[in-house]
């Protein structure tokens, strides 16, 4: 069973910067992926963000040249570097954690960026 535990979600004003965490305890094979994904109110979640264990990324259109994925191997953790953000980045963010046998959700992380 693998447990993701966010952290780094808060309020900020539009043009600044927030680091999501998200780091995963279990038993997990070493070849994985870890990605964020969002959801706003009235909206379906989408894919912000994907990170392979080998580190291949991919972003959304949407978030290109502002955010920044990276991992963190040996502890397990992913990032979220959001930078120049904006009022339609606010949501609620999810880790999201994918092995051969694991598929797994954190608890979501609130993020608000106001005008």
């Amino acid at each position: 069973q693998v447990q993701l535990v966010e952290s780094g979600g808060g309020l900020v004003q539009a043009g600044g910067s927030l680091r999501l965490s998200c780091a995963a305890s279990g038993s997990i094979f070493s070849s994985n992926t870890m990605a964020w994904y969002r959801q706003a109110p009235g909206k379906q979640r989408e894919l912000v963000a994907v990170i392979t264990s080998g580190g291949s990324t991919n972003y959304v259109d949407s978030v290109k040249g502002r955010f920044t994925i990276s991992r963190d191997n040996a502890k397990r953790t992913v990032y979220l570097q959001m930078n120049s953000l904006k009022p339609e980045d606010t949501a609620v963010y999810y880790c999201y954690f994918r092995d051969v046998d694991v598929r797994q959700w954190g608890q979501g992380t609130q993020v608000t960026v106001s005008s």
